[in-house]
């Protein structure tokens, strides 16, 4: 079995995949500060609770743009599962995809990642939207290049910025609105307005000028609000939440043969 880590700036995702498909994922906050022994013992605790023998793990691939947190992983991984983590963006870690920008060393290994595997699975060019942190637009080619992006803040953090920045302005919760009008009859749902149908016309907009750009292609979302944002977002064809775990699979099948 492989355990697939991804450590996002926001959440950490630990991953156990076998051949066919991800049979356990848990999701804890990223802390940077934490020690490779509390990494054991949390991970020990899930896989039993799960019946998985952690002798069972046979590889483990890391997805990180946290470099705070590499240490630690990497202690874990040959202290408590006595395996040697393979890691996007070593230098000697194929991923099969050509990165057409200026400095390849500067592309978030998520972002690559999610390139892998939507080339995989759709072998066609495609915009992959994902919803983390920050709000991210990938554009891959026909061939499977990674042909270069857009980052603009995520819904969280813009949502954390207008609470903190203001004195009067709840925090709210991310979803559709209740009401039927696009405008709000109240501050909780003028917000939730401008939260959602903001990002939507957002990503909307962006979405037609990559279009231009480079031609018709499909949109793949990804990230913890893919499927909220889908709903009403026409412009994405197809949610892949599971986008980055499976990138990270085939990384290491594609590095391991």
């Amino acid at each position: 079995m492989l355990l697939a880590i991804d450590v996002g700036n926001t959440n950490l995702v630990f991953a156990i995949v076998d051949q066919q498909q991800i049979r356990h994922q848990w999701r804890i906050s990223t802390n940077d500060r934490r020690t490779a022994d509390e990494y054991g013992v949390w991970l020990s605790e899930l896989l039993g609770l799960e019946n998985v023998d952690q002798n069972e793990i046979d590889g483990v691939i890391i997805s990180s743009v946290v470099p705070a947190t590499n240490r630690a992983l990497e202690d874990l991984c040959q202290k408590y599962l006595k395996q040697t983590p393979l890691w996007v963006g070593d230098m000697k870690t194929k991923l099969g995809i050509d990165i057409l920008v200026h400095n390849p060393s500067e592309v978030g290994a998520d972002r690559l990642v999610n390139v892998v595997a939507a080339y995989e699975k759709y072998q066609k060019a495609a915009i992959i939207l994902d919803f983390g942190t920050a709000t991210t637009l990938d554009v891959m080619s026909d061939e499977g290049a990674y042909l270069g992006g857009i980052i603009c803040p995520g819904i969280n953090l813009s949502l954390k910025a207008l609470y903190d920045a203001s004195a009067k302005l709840p925090m709210i919760s991310i979803e559709e609105p209740k009401h039927k009008t696009i405008i709000g009859k109240s501050t909780v749902e003028a917000m939730s307005s401008g939260i959602y149908w903001g990002y939507i016309a957002m990503i909307e907009g962006l979405v037609q000028r990559l279009k231009a750009e480079h031609g018709e292609m499909p949109v793949i979302a990804t990230g913890g609000l893919s499927s909220v944002i889908a709903k009403k977002a026409n412009i994405i064809n197809h949610v892949e939440p599971e986008l980055t775990v499976l990138g990270l699979k085939a990384i290491w099948q594609m590095n391991k043969s």
